[in-house]
């Protein structure tokens, strides 16, 4: 496969900023391996540059017991947003010769707003987490993996579809695999573009052919998934690390963090917005916001920072002053946010936040299942409070109205995970930046900002 196009990779910031001579095996488990001019790392260059030894290590010399064992000692928290143990995860998995071997899917919807990691390692490295689903698929006894990718990733298609018929000619997919006695094999499944996607149950219905709603909890997909059989559902960040866990140890895992975090690893960190170098860098997880701004270059000239997301839109707002926070799991929750993603947004003075919740509030509102009630009625409602405030024909009790959707919205009140997803950054910014809400409410009729960028006009 050819180079991926100069203007694809522009367009979506999807962009490596470190060279290959920054790149060390020992250092960048994810990206090691990527060539310089972002083309696709085939199998012959895969397993020259050490592909497939740690599934042959892990088929030969570990149980699947050893494999969840060591998975979690490292630590490896899931890089899709949740930061759940993948080691605890896979040993939550209901298995046993009286139950039938059940299913890895792999979550490649990547539909949060300002997020593009996981695109990169599926167009230049596809090799990497076939790897790592093999790996996942023999800890947790599947028979099949799926990888359930988003519809508008044509080149990822492309690559992925490309390294699935190479490593099964090459014996790594199908029956007997690397000659282990394994029978594992991977589809590709292009959904349809929903965010609703992202969460896991909601993935197995759509990829089961059924309407893309959350499942009610429990059973567990562990326990009943993809057509009632133990299903593992994976981002893709987080099963491109099996195969460097299981390679060198979960003590060298967990000392690549380098004492910033007690997470294990690195982590595919990012920056989108008005800066000079939008793109990727993997980093110890626990480096500053600080550190990943500057390496971005900083925001652009004439702009100076107003807000930032620390990991795509449904994440909270956190301000200037919370740059030098160890970007991890824990203490950025402690902070008001999450670290979701990993993937910063960055808000410039001269952009209206008000104009900028509108437009992901309007996405959410949008990609909702429409399954429950506060979902499906309480976002349209914030972005019609939303266009008010940002055309200065606010009511009195509007902003009040926003702050009690932050509430209903919230954990526990509804099906799923989306709607408290949406809330955070709207509550967020209604703390830190009630001013701007504030100039939106009429009399004088005007516009929050009159002189403020319009989102997606940058």
């Amino acid at each position: 496969m050819n180079a991926i196009p100069k203007d694809s990779r522009l367009r979506y910031h999807c962009q490596l900023r470190q060279s290959a001579a920054e790149r060390h095996a020992d250092t960048h488990p994810l990206t090691w391996r990527l060539r310089e001019d972002g083309a696709r790392v085939g199998l012959e260059e895969y397993r020259d540059k050490e592909g497939y030894r740690a599934a042959a290590h892990a088929l030969e010399h570990c149980s699947s017991a050893d494999v969840i064992d060591t998975m979690k000692k490292a630590n490896v928290r899931g890089r899709g947003g949740g930061g759940f143990s993948a080691g605890v995860k896979w040993g939550l998995t209901q298995v046993g010769d009286h139950l039938p071997r059940g299913y890895l899917l792999c979550n490649a919807d990547e539909m949060e707003p300002g997020t593009f990691k996981d695109r990169l390692l599926m167009e230049q490295q596809p090799h990497l987490l076939i790897e790592g689903m093999i790996i996942a698929g023999y800890a947790n006894r599947s028979r099949y993996g799926y990888i359930f990718l988003r519809g508008e990733y044509v080149e990822a298609a492309h690559s992925l579809a490309l390294a699935i018929e190479e490593a099964r000619e090459a014996g790594w997919l199908g029956s007997n695999v690397g000659g282990s006695g394994f029978d594992f094999d991977i589809a590709l499944h292009t959904g349809a573009g929903r965010y609703i996607c992202g969460e896991e149950t909601a993935l197995i219905n759509s990829l089961e052919g059924k309407r893309a709603n959350p499942r009610a909890k429990p059973p567990f997909p562990g326990q009943s998934g993809a057509w009632g059989k133990p299903t593992v559902v994976n981002n893709v960040e987080t099963l491109c690390n099996a195969p460097a866990v299981m390679r060198h140890g979960a003590d060298w895992y967990q000392g690549l963090s380098g004492g910033l975090s007690d997470d294990g690893g690195t982590k595919l960190y990012g920056v989108s917005g008005l800066v000079e170098r939008p793109g990727l860098w993997e980093l110890p997880i626990g480096t500053s916001g600080r550190e990943i701004l500057e390496r971005a270059g900083g925001m652009r000239e004439g702009h100076t920072l107003k807000a930032w997301l620390p990991g795509g839109g449904s994440t909270g707002f956190l301000l200037p002053e919370h740059l030098d926070l160890a970007l991890d799991f824990d203490t950025i929750g402690q902070h008001g946010s999450r670290l979701g993603t990993g993937l910063l947004t960055v808000v410039s003075e001269r952009q209206s936040i008000v104009s900028l919740l509108r437009n992901l509030e309007q996405f959410f509102a949008r990609e909702s299942c429409g399954w429950c009630t506060p979902c499906r009625d309480g976002l349209p409602w914030t972005v019609k409070l939303l266009q008010a405030l940002e055309r200065g024909e606010g009511e009195q009790g509007d902003i009040e109205i926003l702050e009690q959707h932050t509430t209903d919205l919230g954990p526990g009140l509804t099906f799923c995970a989306h709607a408290p997803g949406a809330a955070m950054p709207l509550e967020s910014a209604l703390n830190h930046f009630r001013a701007d809400f504030e100039a939106g409410i009429a009399h004088p009729r005007r516009t929050a900002h009159a002189d403020s960028i319009p989102v997606g006009e940058v």
